[in-house]
Order: C-alpha cells, then structure tokens, then sequence
C-alpha cells in the first residue's frame, strides 16, 4: 500500500533523511520507532507533502504521492494525526469531525457559505455520518463538547476520530499515545486496533511506548541518524543489537 524508496529529505546542510526505504502492506500495522531526532516525524511530514524531497520517491497504492498536494492527499486516501494536537479548540467534536470529512463534500464552498437546500442536506448526512462514528467509538455524550474544555486525553481520541472520519485506507498516527495514562494508552490501543479490523484502515504508527509498539504492531521499523537501522517482527526488533545500542537500550541487571 506504501512503499518509501531512497527517501531524501535535506534542511540546509543537515540530512533528516538519508536513503530511507520501508513498505507498509494492506491490512498492517506498522510501528516507526527510534530516538528523539531520528527522523520518524519528518518521513511523515514527506509522506503528508508538508516538506519538500530531495530524492527518492513514495508510492501510495502505485501512485506517485510527490505529484501530489497536501490538500489532495485525504480525497487520495491518506489521513494522520500530529505530535501536537491539530484539532479546532473552538468548535465542537462533531465539528471537528465534519472537517475530517471536507474532501467527501460535493458542494462548492461558496455554495456552502450561502447554504442552499442540497448543501442543508449534503451537510446533514455528513454530521449523521460523524455522530454515528462518536457513538462507535463511545464518545457519543461528547458530540456537542467543545474542544478547547476537553482532557487532553480525550481530545487524542477525538483526534484519531477525525482522521478516522475522512475513510482512510492508509492512516499516519504520530505518537498516539503520548501523554496517556496508562488506562487510556489501553483504550487508545483497542481504538488502533479497531481502526484497522473495523475501519480498513492499514496504520503506520510513531510511538515511543515500546510496549504499545511490541504488543499492537505487525511490523516495526527502525530509524536512527535519518537512517533505517531495522526491519522486522516485534521480536526481533526488540533483540535486534543495532536498536539496542540506538534506542532500546540493555535492561538492567538486578543486584544480588
């Protein structure tokens, strides 16, 4: 479904990303880990068209995605999530969730503005679509809550709702589960899962919670230096010497 080849990306002198190549297949779960710096957040902000590449290509379901604009990617099939949230704080979570859904509206903009009886109606199907999403995912009591007065916990679900709401086939979740506890890194697992065995949505993850990683992710792929150090199963990422050494670190020993 994504497939990354000698992906470059520069600022100034600095190369963030260096010859990187990794695939997701339909129907995975895929887990970009490394430490702070690695790289993991810019491979996402190239795929998302937000910087500019200076080599390589990706492809997304055979298409060229650099031939693309970043407003283009949602109707293309690709939603993400952010590092910091990039919800709406003033509007509502069903608002926000109906701008999940802008590339699915038919009707011209300036036509919305004056909001004739099938941009009423086109925008009524729309909210049905995201209230029924809220009561899937048991935020239904939320639908008319603004934002801006909402947990931080619960405003990352709500963010992974709206990219849920746009019907992605590929979804990017950068770090999902930062700031959680741990009850709700739980329920946030429940929710990727469900992403992908309810939504079809194939997922490529950032997250620094290894634990989350090793027991949600088909995959694991590793970065460090802008460089993709690993590739493997859960298992043998985990005992893989190159992360041990860049990320994982030794487990300490026990004092007799």
């Amino acid at each position: 479904m994504l497939e990354l080849e000698s992906l470059t990306v520069r600022f100034g002198g600095l190369k963030a990303l260096d010859d990187v190549g990794f695939t997701v297949r339909k129907g995975e779960i895929v887990g970009l880990i490394g430490p702070n710096g690695a790289g993991k957040t810019t491979a996402f902000n190239a795929i998302s068209r937000f910087v500019p590449v200076a080599g390589g290509q990706i492809r997304f379901k055979e298409q060229d995605v650099l031939r693309l604009h970043a407003h283009g990617l949602a109707r293309a099939g690709i939603s993400r999530t952010f590092q910091n949230l990039g919800l709406f704080p003033h509007l509502t979570v069903t608002d926000n969730l109906l701008l999940g859904q802008h590339h699915r509206f038919r009707t011209h903009p300036l036509a919305q503005l004056v909001r004739p009886p099938h941009a009423r109606h086109e925008e009524a199907h729309m909210r049905g679509k995201a209230l029924q999403l809220l009561e899937q995912v048991g935020l239904g009591a939320l639908k008319d809550a603004y934002v801006m007065g909402l947990p931080y916990g619960v405003q990352k679900f709500v963010e992974l709702c709206r990219a849920l709401a746009g019907g992605p086939q590929l979804l990017l979740l950068d770090e999902p589960a930062a700031g959680l506890t741990s009850g709700e890194t739980e329920a946030m697992r429940a929710l990727i899962l469900r992403a992908r065995d309810e939504f079809a949505a194939t997922v490529l993850l950032i997250e620094h919670d290894m634990a989350l990683v090793m027991r949600t992710c088909d995959r694991v792929v590793a970065l460090d230096f802008g460089k993709v150090i690993a590739e493997g199963t859960p298992d043998h990422i985990q005992q893989d010497p190159r992360v041990i050494e860049a990320y994982l670190g030794q487990p300490e020993v026990p004092h007799a």
